[in-house]
């Protein structure tokens, strides 16, 4: 092999490591839901936090929606992920997630929240 090839399995290992950190949990609802300044659709999303941000991407039309979250940490590991959610008006709203396997409690405000697609 050479040193070029050597490099770009390096590289591309690194990456995968680097992705692989990141964990990710499934959430479902079952009915419109606000989460910051946004309103989810009903379905299935791929829920990511990472640098003070929950970041939701819908499983089958791939779009991400981003909130600001408060981490709490819990005594004990929660056995599976939970949502909890409040009347905000009209409005039902995700107040936090309990995430499964962890001891993390993710908060949500009604701050601002970023849309984008991918």
């Amino acid at each position: 092999m050479t040193k070029r090839s050597l490099f770009l399995i390096g590289f591309v290992s690194a990456c995968s490591l680097a992705l692989a950190g990141t964990k990710s949990y499934v959430v479902a609802f079952d009915k419109p839901e606000g989460v910051g300044a946004v309103q989810l659709t009903p379905g299935e999303y791929k829920l990511t936090v990472e640098n003070g941000a929950a970041t939701f991407t819908n499983v089958h039309t791939r779009k991400s929606v981003s909130a600001p979250v408060k981490l709490e940490t819990a005594k004990e590991k929660f056995a599976q992920t939970a949502v909890e959610t409040v009347m905000d008006g009209k409005t039902e709203r995700v107040s936090s997630i309990e995430l499964g396997g962890s001891t993390t409690t993710v908060e949500f405000g009604t701050g601002t929240a970023a849309q984008s697609s991918k």
